[in-house]
C-alpha cells in the first residue's frame, strides 16, 4: 500500500519477533494459523530468480504498457526475471488524492488503467515478457476499494461499517473503503476476480497489497484455487510468518529498517546476525523473504536510497542479493534514480543512462548461476565469519555442495582492517566485481574503505 502501511508494519515487528500476535486485520481467528506451517508448492522457475518492480505511471515517458514493453531486453539483461506491475487497475474519482490518484483505489477489479493502456495492451506485454523467458505477477488490493466501484452500490454488504452503519475508510486511507470478509459472497467475488487474470491474462502470480489485513482463510482458498489454474508465484506485502500458509514470499520490513538503522549509526553488524537467525525459527523451511533497499512506499515516503543509506546504498544491496532471500530492484536504481517520484501524479524516471546496471547485473547474475545463493531450500546455508571488528564487518559464506560464496561488507562510515576468525572461509576464490583470484588461510586479514563491498565465488 503506501502512506501509513509502512509505518504500520514496522510498528508491529517488535510484537511478532517475540512471538505475540497482534490483529489489524477483521477476523479474530486469522492468527491461529500455526507459525511453521506451510501451505505452498513454490514454482521451480522461482528458485533462482530477482524481482523487479515496475511503476507503470513513472517507468517511461509514456507511462503506458507500450513503454514498458520496449524496455523488455533491457530488463532481461539486467537478470531481474520476475516482474512486478504495481496496480494496473482503473484508478477511483471519488475522493482521489492528487490529480491521477493512488493505483490502490481500484474502481474495477475486472478493468484496466486507460492511463496505462488497453487491455490487449497488457496482454501484450505479458505475452512479449513470457516470450523473452520473463515472468509477470501483478499488484492485487483485496483489503479495500475505491468508493466509485460499482460494488459500493450493488453490494453494500460487501464493506465494513461502523456503528452507525456507514462505510468506513482503513486507517487514514480516505480514498478508498474496507471489505468485509466475513461475507462469504464477498469473499468468492475477490476469488473470482483473481482467477480471471490468471485465465484470461495469463499472469504468473501477485503480489497482494496489505495482505495481513485479509483473512487467513481467504489466502489459502485463493492459493488451492489459483494452483488449479497454473502454478502461481504469490508475493505478500506483510511479514508475519501465518501468511506462508498461502504465500512463496513475504516482506522483509523489518530488515529493511535495520538497515536504515545501521546507516544511522543506530544498529551494528552484530544486529544483522541476530535478525538472520530469529528469521531462521520465526519462518517455515524454505519460505522467500524479499530484500530490498527502497521500493514504491520508500521512495515516495521516506526517502530515496541515497537519502537514508548514503554511500552505504550498495553494500546494502549486496547483503539483499546474498543473504537468503530474493533481492528487489525498483523502478529507476539501476539509473542510480536520486529523486522522491511523485505517487498521484506523473513524474516520469529520468534515464539520463543506466549506470549502475552492471552493478546490477553482476550480482544477480551469480545469485542465477551459483546455487549457494539460490532461493529457499534451493539455495545454501548461511554461517557468520567472526572478526575482530564484529560491529563494524558483517562476513559470512552461503554454501551448497561444492558452490560457495563469500561476502565481507564493511557497514561503517570508516575504513578498518580485519583479521577473520578461524579458517571454514578458506580456499581460493574469485572476486566478483575485480575477476581476480584470492586465496584465503586461516586468520586470514583485509583491509576494507568505508561502506566497502567484497563478493567472492567458487
Amino acid at each position: 500500500m503506501l502512506r501509513t502501511s509502512r509505518i504500520i508494519t514496522a510498528s508491529l515487528m517488535a510484537i511478532l519477533i517475540s512471538g505475540l500476535s497482534i490483529s489489524c486485520r477483521q477476523t479474530p481467528t486469522q492468527d491461529a494459523a500455526p507459525l511453521k506451517a506451510t501451505g505452498v508448492q513454490t514454482p521451480e522457475w522461482t528458485k533462482n530468480l530477482s524481482i523487479y518492480e515496475i511503476n507503470v505511471r513513472q517507468f517511461s515517458p509514456e507511462g503506458t504498457f507500450v513503454g514498458v514493453e520496449a524496455q523488455l531486453p533491457r530488463l532481461k539483461d539486467l537478470q531481474t526475471d520476475i516482474l512486478w506491475l504495481m496496480p494496473v487497475h482503473p484508478i477511483g474519482e471519488v475522493e482521489r488524492k492528487g490529480t491521477l490518484g493512488s493505483y490502490y483505489a481500484v474502481k474495477d477489479y475486472y478493468g484496466v488503467n486507460p492511463e496505462f493502456g488497453t487491455a490487449d495492451d497488457l496482454k501484450h506485454l505479458i505475452k512479449k515478457t513470457h516470450e523473452l523467458g520473463l515472468y509477470v505477477i501483478i499488484d492485487w488490493v483485496a483489503n479495500h476499494s475505491a468508493w466509485d466501484n460499482p460494488l459500493v452500490k450493488e453490494h453494500p454488504e460487501f464493506y465494513r461499517k461502523d456503528s452507525l452503519g456507514n462505510m468506513v475508510s482503513p486507517f487514514d486511507w480516505t480514498d478508498v473503503v474496507a471489505f468485509d470478509y466475513s461475507v462469504k459472497e464477498m469473499d468468492d467475488y475477490m476469488l473470482e476476480a483473481m482467477k480471471y487474470w490468471v485465465r484470461e491474462f495469463d499472469i504468473d502470480g501477485f503480489r497482494c497489497d496489505v495482505a495481513e489485513m485479509v483473512p487467513a482463510t481467504f489466502w489459502d482458498r485463493a492459493r488451492t484455487e489459483l494452483d488449479k489454474i497454473k502454478p502461481v508465484f504469490m508475493l505478500a506485502e506483510g511479514e508475519k510468518p501465518w501468511l506462508h500458509t498461502a504465500f512463496d514470499m513475504s516482506y522483509g520490513w523489518e530488515f529493511h529498517s535495520l538497515k536504515n538503522k545501521i546507516a544511522r549509526g543506530e544498529a551494528n553488524a552484530n544486529d544483522i546476525e541476530n535478525y538472520l537467525k530469529r528469521n531462521d525459527t520465526l519462518y517455515p523451511e524454505g519460505a522467500y523473504r524479499m530484500y530490498f533497499i527502497t521500493n514504491h512506499d520508500e521512495n515516495s515516503w521516506n526517502g530515496t536510497e541515497f537519502e537514508r543509506m548514503g554511500d552505504g546504498a550498495k553494500a546494502f544491496f549486496i547483503l539483499c542479493a546474498t543473504v537468503p532471500g530474493m533481492p528487489l530492484v525498483y523502478t529507476g536504481q539501476e539509473s542510480a534514480l536520486n529523486k522522491r517520484l511523485e505517487f498521484f501524479e506523473r513524474d516520469p524516471v529520468d534515464w539520463k543512462d543506466y549506470g549502475e546496471t552492471d552493478f546490477f547485473k553482476t550480482i544477480l547474475s551469480l545469485k542465477k548461476s551459483n546455487p549457494a545463493l539460490f532461493n529457499g531450500n534451493w539455495g545454501g546455508s548461511w554461517h557468520r565469519i567472526h572478526t575482530n571488528k564484529d560491529k563494524e564487518v558483517f562476513a559470512f559464506i552461503r554454501e551448497n555442495e561444492d558452490d560457495r560464496v563469500f561476502v565481507l561488507l564493511n557497514l561503517s562510515p570508516e575504513a578498518v582492517s580485519v583479521t577473520l576468525e578461524g579458517s571454514q572461509y578458506a580456499g581460493e576464490y574469485t572476486n566478483l566485481y575485480t575477476g581476480e583470484r584470492t586465496t584465503f588461510g586461516e586468520n586470514s586479514q583485509a583491509s576494507l574503505s568505508p561502506w566497502d563491498y567484497r563478493v567472492y565465488y567458487k
